[in-house]
């Protein structure tokens, strides 16, 4: 963050960085700690905070590091009306041309919440390959809104589920979100307007999207091989039709093991 209190901006002065400092360390980070490599636990990607909390010229030149070495973008965007205002009065434009005129209008870009976009900026962000890190949980424990997931798939942007931060997610539960990812988009459109396939596909492909990777997201050949297994002996799940649908529709339960990389960690 770089835009603070005393600049217009939302952080306190105290937990800001200048400019160059902050440019000089992420590319010391990317160079220590990025790994491109097929199957690589530790990527890096570059992610000022948000409109309010970091600058246009921040915006722009972190977007020309990350592509001089090949890593992602990540910001916090149109989660709230209050930032779609403070952009028209700060900057004069919307948030999302905002993200044009800094040059992040790219596929190798992904946005949390994405709430408050127009019909033209749902279909600019899906020609430009966009992504969206839906985050059902926070949204509704901070009255932010509700995400367009149908339209902006369907018109082209990755959509993945997240949880945001602790300070708007008091468990981030994976699978709890996937819960109320459910449940919240059926209680605004009805019972099929989001199904327990779409929402398994954002957790998994739809993450792995956002993240730009082919070698997570799927079981199949050639990638990485990580499971979470769950226990449905439980009298909760007594007589289920749906095993899988279980999962999201009963009582929210904890894995027994995952795999991950293809070695087995028991956990209870």
């Amino acid at each position: 963050m770089s835009r603070s209190q005393k600049d217009g901006g939302l952080p306190p002065d105290s937990v800001v960085q200048d400019h160059d400092t902050i440019l000089a360390d992420s590319e010391r980070v990317i160079t220590r700690y990025h790994d491109p490599a097929p199957g690589a636990m530790t990527r890096i990607a570059l992610a000022p905070c948000s409109p309010f909390s970091v600058t246009p010229e921040l915006m722009r030149d972190t977007a020309v590091l990350a592509r001089k070495h090949g890593v992602r973008l990540h910001t916090h965007l149109s989660e709230t009306r209050d930032e779609d205002a403070y952009c028209r009065e700060t900057y004069g434009i919307r948030p999302v041309d905002l993200l044009e005129d800094t040059g992040w209008l790219a596929d190798d870009v992904w946005l949390a919440h994405g709430i408050w976009f127009d019909e033209d900026e749902v279909k600019r962000l899906g020609a430009a390959g966009v992504a969206i890190a839906h985050c059902p949980t926070s949204n509704m424990r901070l009255g932010s809104g509700i995400c367009r997931v149908r339209e902006l798939r369907a018109a082209g942007c990755p959509v993945g589920l997240a949880v945001d931060g602790s300070a708007s997610n008091d468990s981030s539960d994976l699978l709890a979100e996937l819960r109320q990812g459910l449940l919240l988009h059926r209680v605004i459109g009805g019972a099929g307007a989001m199904t327990v396939q779409e929402v398994l596909e954002m957790a998994t492909l739809g993450g792995a999207a956002c993240l730009g990777r082919n070698d997570i997201g799927a079981l199949m050949p050639g990638r990485a091989c990580d499971l979470a297994l769950f226990d449905l002996d439980d009298p909760a799940y007594d007589r289920v039709g749906d095993r899988v649908a279980a999962l999201l529709l009963c009582k929210p339960t904890s894995a027994k093991a995952v795999v991950v990389g293809g070695r087995m960690i028991q956990l209870n």
